[in-house]
């Protein structure tokens, strides 16, 4: 069972032109073995069976690759991160990138801080609060090469969310489905208020699967102004 495992993960992560160690592939298992475990007492996935956790989170996470260059990114925050992902499977295979991961409910955040500790990764940090809490604080806003996230909003939304967290020069990578073109449209002026503009697109399937995937690089173009993220709740009540 093992060896089948292990064979759907290398496979998955070659797919997408990444070549896993045996360290990294043990840091994969413990880390779906700890997920599982605590699925049994909080809601952290509707997708248990092994080999969908290697498609629809793992490969998924990491499929980032085919837009960034991963090996030049130093620093990446996870907005609404919930069970840890993207960030944690990027932090996985890119061990250099100094990792925070952000969400809103605790439990979330003490199950990741227990897979932090089990994996025994180094510079990978949690906070426990809502997007706009921390956009604020010059320890956080503007820091990032990246801002990454998975998190179930329209773009415009996300774009408040996450935006200002990027430094000039840097990008906010979205993980959307098909629906993302639609989304697009309807976020650019937002974006551009946000100091960002749409930089590319780019559709595939994911490897094993019919899921259809759409990763929207924003690039960060210029300083978001001050008054960005407004009060928390307003980004999504009133997209931009």
């Amino acid at each position: 069972m093992l060896d089948n495992k292990k064979e759907l993960l290398y496979e998955g992560m070659r797919n997408i032109g990444i070549e896993l160690s045996s360290d990294q592939f043990e840091q994969f298992n413990n880390y779906y073995n700890l997920m599982i475990e605590k699925n049994k007492v909080m809601n952290l996935t509707a997708i248990t069976d092994y080999e969908d956790v290697v498609i629809k989170h793992f490969v998924d996470s990491v499929s980032i690759v085919k837009v960034m260059d991963m090996s030049k990114i130093n620093s990446l925050i996870d907005i609404g991160t919930g069970a840890g992902f993207p960030g944690l499977p990027i932090k996985i295979v890119f061990p250099h990138i100094q990792v925070v991961l952000l969400d809103s409910l605790n439990k979330r955040i003490n199950f990741l801080n227990e897979v932090i500790d089990s994996l025994t990764l180094q510079r990978v940090n949690t906070l426990h609060a809502r997007a706009e809490d921390y956009s604020r604080d010059d320890k956080y806003r503007e820091q990032f090469d990246i801002c990454v996230s998975r998190a179930v909003a329209n773009l415009s939304t996300l774009s408040e969310y996450c935006l200002p967290y990027v430094k000039v020069g840097g990008c906010f990578v979205s993980f959307k489905s098909e629906k993302g073109n639609d989304e697009v449209m309807t976020a650019q002026k937002g974006i551009k208020l946000l100091g960002g503009k749409i930089k590319n697109q780019t559709e595939f399937t994911l490897p094993g699967s019919d899921i259809h995937r759409n990763l929207i690089v924003i690039e960060k173009i210029k300083s978001t102004p001050p008054f960005y993220p407004r009060k928390a709740g307003i980004p999504s009540k009133e997209p931009l």
